[in-house]
């Protein structure tokens, strides 16, 4: 194997050897079913990588993540079908179709108007790939997180005007969706409370959009707001020989707001 050879040769070529005859027993076995789990997974680890600040992290995150497409290019030309440098082709094309201020002589002057335009171009391709009618809304992934996707198909609607004008929009819808809410639980319908709560958790990722801000990320730091929190009940409890059942809840709540305080002085 060659060492002269960019980086991302060298990987493809790395990824071919485990993949030959004589090459690892695991990476023989698995096809693109067997590695979803892994691609999620690295994906999520490039995220803690971005989220806690470390550059040497994000850099070996972002290589586990690299080593997941070119597994699944490796499986691909196997079959014949495209490999690693045909899928970056592919890349380098589509990033000049869809950036036409750029690469031709149409006009964007801000970052609006280029993801207007972005959309349009995508959803042409689509209408011609599948011979029909292309919405709007396609090409968010069911899978995702239900937060992040909500935004993402919010987003979308926006760059073709059905939106609020202001975030002050964005906030009444909050307010009146969550008075829906209060009437149905008062009326304890179970079918509508489930709907209501829906339609309260879509209204404040609107309004996290509107307010640029991201409804997963700002979910993802309230969980961990929680969670540390939490633990500093557990250990003040484990202190004096008790565990968060042996105690009532208004001693719970006064070690919850001392790690409030403990969390606000460490900021």
């Amino acid at each position: 194997m060659s060492e002269n050879k960019s980086g991302f040769e060298r990987a493809v070529e790395v990824m071919a050897r485990l993949r030959a005859p004589d090459g690892c027993p695991w990476d023989k076995e698995q096809d693109h079913q067997s590695l979803k789990p892994y691609l999620i997974e690295e994906a999520y680890e490039v995220m803690e990588a971005i989220e806690a600040g470390d550059p040497a992290m994000l850099k070996e995150e972002l290589g586990d993540l690299l080593l997941q497409v070119l597994f699944h290019c490796r499986l691909a030309e196997e079959k014949g079908l495209f490999d690693a440098d045909g899928a970056a082709r592919a890349l380098a094309q589509k990033m000049i179709d869809r950036h036409p201020h750029v690469f031709e002589d149409a006009l964007a002057e801000t970052s609006g108007e280029v993801l207007r335009n972005w959309e349009i171009s995508k959803r042409k391709a689509r209408a011609v790939d599948e011979n029909g009618a292309a919405s709007i809304l396609d090409g968010v992934p069911a899978a995702m997180p239900a937060l992040q996707r909500a935004q993402r198909l919010q987003g979308k609607a926006s760059r073709v005007g059905f939106d609020w004008p202001d975030a002050a929009g964005a906030a009444e819808k909050v307010e009146e969706e969550w008075a829906e809410l209060k009437a149905a639980m008062r009326k304890g319908d179970r079918e509508a409370l489930e709907q209501e709560v829906g339609d309260l958790l879509f209204a404040a990722v609107n309004l996290s959009r509107k307010l640029e801000v991201s409804a997963e990320g700002a979910a993802r730091a309230c969980i961990a707001r929680f969670t540390e929190r939490f633990h500093h009940m557990e250990q003040a409890l484990r202190a004096q020989g008790l565990s968060p059942e042996d105690v009532t809840l208004e001693e719970l709540e006064a070690l919850w707001n001392e790690a409030k305080k403990a969390g606000r002085s460490q900021g």
